[in-house]
């Protein structure tokens, strides 16, 4: 009896090569997707660095959606960050505290300020080549996994936030 093995491989090999001379396929709509995330815009974006060397930086911009579907931020990242997370107010044990944020839910029409003793991202274990005057790249990322990315300015501690 012949081994089916050898059958199946050279089927998947012509019937890949046959998919592939379709007129260029994935390659093609991959050149064409809009980077992004269509319908959010981000603006004044600005990461001031903590006084003390070696503590997180806060990052501050304002963002508006006018996507046709709902969305949710559920991570960011900041360059030249070992990691980042997005923060919020909420209060515990009677008191107001700062804490990871919830994944924050966008529909059209949302504006929504990331801002001092606010909603902001937190980015730790700043890199030394970032500092006041240059600027780095914050990305967002939502449901689905899509991503954007946008920069922001690097500010001083003691600079307007």
């Amino acid at each position: 009896m012949m081994n089916a093995k050898p059958v199946w491989a050279a089927m998947l090999l012509v019937s890949s090569l046959a998919l592939q001379s379709c007129g260029g396929g994935a390659d093609e709509a991959a050149q064409t997707e809009v980077e992004g995330v269509p319908g959010l815009s981000v603006n004044n974006g600005r990461m001031v660095l903590a006084p003390v060397a070696g503590n997180p930086a806060a990052v501050y911009f304002d963002l508006s959606y006018e996507g046709d579907r709902g969305l949710t931020i559920r991570r960011a990242d900041v360059a030249g960050a070992k990691s980042a997370m997005l923060h919020d107010y909420g209060e515990y044990d009677f008191k107001v505290q700062m804490m990871e944020a919830l994944p924050i839910g966008i529909k059209k029409g949302d504006k929504l300020s990331f801002e001092p003793g606010k909603r902001h991202v937190m980015a730790f274990v700043v890199s030394p080549d970032l500092k006041p005057g240059g600027s780095t790249e914050v990305t967002l990322t939502v449901s689905g996994g899509d991503k954007h990315s946008f920069p922001v300015e690097i500010r001083a501690a003691g600079d307007e936030r």
